[in-house]
């Protein structure tokens, strides 16, 4: 076993440090008015593009500061990630009506100004693992800054949760594809992934009990009551509704044929078991009890064991059923790397092979077929056939959280099996 996964280990740690890390040691950065470019093309070449989104700012800010503080780049990441503060604070947040613009130009003027609770959360997130790394006193102030508008603008004192699409001056926006109607699995999972790490870098008790609010409502509200895998979307009182795609994206979305959207029948494997494991994150950070939650997990991963992998071509599918195999076969690149990890925290918690299986499965697959190995990066999306898609390296919406993160928690995670620490 040890020597199974020290073989393992060592691809991570080539492309990592061969590869990817330097990838984003040179590209990203915009010379000319700060913060990140993002667009990218199967070579890793600027397209042209150069909208600046809250996410993608956001997310880069996140990445360098956690690279730092694993270890890597002798402070040049940490720089990085200081000049993106440096750009978002003064063109991305809302002097007047407080919270952060949606989408800006290269230069940081607005484009649409709307307030989305999605990127308010990856710039706590961002922001408290800035401050973990630098020592900025900017990092947590301007977390607990954006972690207030939101608790003041956001929360949903009735049904709990929070409201996710809202205008400048946070009144709800229209219902439907506008979402001003809608709550979902997707952002409260990144709401609890950054309450905690909120909780993480300022040890305030308010910050840990909404953390464990957070928690309670995933898994009281969002989460199946069967199969205990997420539902995507809800009612603003938590009765369930077909996914549909917003107006205002963070990702490469593909539409659906049915009118009324997504079946309700259908859950994502990439979300359930990111959901997994940055929920027994969260346990080690709030010291929370996790056998209690063991039988839920145990139903995540085998979920995914059993209908998400394809066992005969690797890599994991994107969507289906709570009680049956895959409907949507094509393989994105954020669910393997969010797989990646959970499956090697699921080895580590239950001790079974399974999910060592499972890990080698995707982690061949990446290797073999998603990594852009003379690049650096990883191609988007990929068909059930192991076809590209997508191959561009980096766009509004993608760009070096997913890769870099589940790289570094990967080998941290493979290391500790092999007893091999740095």
């Amino acid at each position: 076993m040890r020597e199974r996964c020290k073989k393992l280990l060592r691809e991570v740690e080539h492309h990592l440090h061969k590869e990817l890390l330097p990838f984003w040691r040179t590209h990203g950065e915009d010379k000319d008015y700060g913060g990140y470019l993002t667009y990218f093309d199967r070579d890793g070449r600027p397209t042209g593009e150069t909208v600046k989104t809250l996410l993608c700012q956001a997310r880069m800010i996140y990445t360098y500061s956690s690279a730092h503080r694993a270890g890597y780049g002798e402070g040049e990441f940490l720089e990085i990630a200081r000049r993106g503060v440096d750009f978002v604070l003064p063109h991305f947040w809302d002097d007047e009506y407080g919270g952060w613009y949606w989408t800006a130009e290269q230069d940081g003027t607005p484009l649409n100004s709307s307030k989305l609770t999605y990127g308010h959360a990856f710039m706590i997130y961002a922001l408290s693992e800035y401050g973990r790394a630098s020592g900025d006193p900017r990092g947590l102030e301007w977390a607990e800054k954006t972690y207030t508008v939101l608790q003041t603008m956001a929360a949903d004192n009735c049904y709990g949760g929070y409201a996710e699409f809202l205008e400048r001056d946070w009144s709800k926006k229209k219902p439907g594809k506008y979402g001003g109607d809608r709550k979902s699995f997707d952002v409260h999972m990144h709401l609890m992934e950054a309450f905690t790490n909120f909780y993480a870098a300022t040890g305030k008790p308010i910050a840990k009990q909404r953390t464990q609010e957070m928690i309670d409502l995933i898994f009281h509200r969002i989460l199946h009551p069967t199969f205990r895998t997420g539902v995507a979307q809800f009612a603003f009182d938590w009765t369930p509704l077909h996914q549909i795609l917003f107006a205002d994206v963070w990702g490469s979305d593909r539409d659906v044929e049915e009118g009324e959207g997504r079946p309700l029948n259908n859950t994502s494997f990439g979300h359930n078991v990111e959901f997994a494991w940055l929920f027994l994150h969260a346990t080690k950070v709030l010291g929370l009890d996790v056998e209690r939650y063991q039988p839920m997990l145990r139903k995540i991963f085998d979920h995914c064991h059993q209908y998400g992998i394809d066992w005969k071509r690797g890599g994991v599918y994107c969507e289906g059923p709570h009680d049956g195999p895959a409907r949507e076969r094509n393989k994105e690149f954020w669910q393997q790397a969010e797989c990646l990890v959970g499956f090697l925290d699921a080895y580590r918690l239950f001790g079974d092979e399974k999910y060592l299986d499972a890990y080698e499965n995707v982690h061949r697959f990446v290797m073999d077929k998603v990594i852009h190995h003379k690049v650096g990066e990883w191609f988007p999306l990929l068909d059930e056939n192991n076809n590209v898609v997508w191959d561009y390296m980096g766009h509004a919406w993608k760009i070096n959280y997913h890769t870099v993160r589940s790289m570094i928690q990967s080998e941290a995670r493979l290391r500790e099996i092999c007893g091999d620490q740095k």
